[in-house]
């Protein structure tokens, strides 16, 4: 199922973060978790689902996603820490709605 999305990935709880933007974030995070797409997160062990955020449509989202990428780590751990205080991997909870 299609649905834009904004999320951020950690390697561990106040690790390393990478925001992204995807129209399957299950298939995404996914990908992420199994180190199939080279990369940033490949590279940093970026593997728990963290946070994310549904938008309407996929410019919405890619604006959301710029706006997050240009905010302080500060303000992407508040977003983490307001839906996800003890830094859970998500996965599940998308990956089997």
């Amino acid at each position: 199922m299609k649905q834009p999305a904004v999320y951020i990935m950690a390697s561990r709880r106040n690790g390393t973060l990478y925001a992204g933007v995807t129209s399957n974030l299950a298939q995404r995070v996914w990908q992420h978790r199994e180190g199939v797409v080279e990369g940033f997160t490949q590279q940093y062990g970026c593997k728990l689902l963290v946070w994310f955020e549904f938008a309407d449509t996929m410019d919405a989202a890619i604006a959301r996603e710029k706006q997050i990428k240009n905010g302080s780590r500060a303000k992407k751990m508040a977003l983490i820490e307001a839906m996800n205080p003890q830094w859970h991997d998500l996965y599940e909870q998308i990956a089997h709605g």
